[in-house]
């Protein structure tokens, strides 16, 4: 349940940024064909809608095996290395996440004392995004790791 909850929490966060980037694209795109003058806010919400649908998109991504693989280098090796890759690769991945994981909760932290410039709203909101990734990034690595470990 928990799992199917994550995974749909991250969908509808895609989905909503996604239109959102669509939404302040198309202001923009009205604006500069008409005499409307383009509000600007739009593009720091433009930029701020991209980056939290690509925090949300990691994760999936990562559940999906979506990530790019260098399967012309990886068919040349033996086997067993094969076998060591696929073991070491998530783990490794999951440590460099965590990491990522505990430093973006002080990244947001510092940002509290900051505020956007056109917006106005804090920039921890903002620098939120990476605590999201790498946190869904780091839940898929651990059940594919289980996984591995299973096989």
């Amino acid at each position: 349940m928990l799992h199917k909850n994550i995974g749909r929490v991250l969908k509808y966060g895609v989905l909503i940024s996604t239109w959102g980037l669509i939404s302040t694209v198309v202001i923009q795109i009205i604006c500069r064909f008409t005499p409307i003058a383009t509000p600007s806010w739009t593009e720091e919400a433009s930029r701020i809608f991209f980056i939290y649908a690509m925090a949300f998109a990691a994760g999936l991504a990562m559940k999906s095996n979506y990530y790019v693989h260098l399967d012309m280098f990886y068919s040349r090796f033996s086997k067993k290395f094969q076998h060591l890759l696929l073991m070491a690769i998530p783990i490794i991945s999951l440590v460099l996440f965590l990491i990522m994981a505990i430093y973006s909760m002080r990244f947001v932290m510092l940002g509290f004392a900051e505020k956007s410039p056109s917006m106005g709203f804090n920039m921890g909101v903002a620098f939120f995004s990476m605590f999201i990734m790498s946190v869904s990034i780091c839940y898929y690595l651990v059940i594919k790791i289980i996984k591995n470990f299973r096989k």
